[in-house]
């Protein structure tokens, strides 16, 4: 009988005791699912906020990377052509000012642009096209005159006033701060661009080039004062 009854005990420990152990180990197992799931939902943002900007990009900020780059690319492509058929030498140190600077923004506008998930253009618009077929006729001095006009003057101008204006519409910090950073470089072209004009305008004479009569720009305005 006592035999019997310390079998009964032994048996009553030993299943306590698996019992016990299986209780741990599910223990064990959900703390270790509990941790599972709270490390992904610490990753889940991340991950969220990865592919956040090219979701929520606003379409006003799309427009003014694409501008940026479309105003880089042109300037590119007309600096390589002034390379190749500038007479004036000063013309040609412009036009690979022109290249070397504007392809460095124009790395950094495409390297904003892949982080935001925006595709750009990689060649100029219609417009600047045909401003580089016409540009592709002439040579020698009316060249040289008519690329500084159109390419240092009138292109810059133009990007100097998107540039203004985008900064009233730009909402993403990264875009705008990017914006603020070409725009003094622009301001610096056109400036030099101004200079050479003057230059080139004390020598020429004709319908190509009268001093004080530049039909090449639309409008007469200076650079517009940067906006704080």
């Amino acid at each position: 009988m006592q035999k019997t009854l310390r079998l009964h005990h032994v048996l009553a420990l030993s299943l306590a005791g698996a019992m016990f152990a299986a209780g741990a180990v599910q223990a064990q197992a959900t703390a270790q699912g509990t941790t599972a799931a709270a490390a992904a939902a610490k990753t889940a943002p991340a991950a969220a906020s990865a592919t956040a900007p090219a979701a929520k990009l606003d379409r006003s900020d799309r427009k003014a990377l694409t501008r940026m780059a479309e105003a880089n690319i042109a300037e590119i492509t007309a600096g390589k052509l002034a390379l190749s058929k500038a007479s004036n030498p000063e013309v040609k140190a412009y036009a690979q000012r022109m290249v070397d600077e504007h392809t460095k923004a124009l790395a950094e506008v495409q390297a904003l642009a892949q982080a935001k998930g925006v595709e750009l253009p990689k060649e100029p618009n219609v417009k600047h096209k045909a401003k580089g077929a016409m540009l592709e006729a002439l040579n020698g001095d009316i060249f040289d005159r008519t690329y500084i006009k159109q390419s240092g003057r009138r292109d810059h101008r133009v990007t100097h006033e998107q540039l203004n204006d985008n900064m009233d519409k730009i909402k993403d910090p990264d875009i705008k701060a990017l914006a603020m950073k070409m725009r003094p470089v622009v301001e610096q072209h056109l400036l030099a661009a101004e200079e050479l004009i003057a230059k080139t305008a004390r020598g020429a004479t004709g319908t190509a080039g009268t001093p004080g009569n530049d039909t090449s720009t639309a409008t007469g305005k200076e650079p517009t004062p940067m906006k704080k």
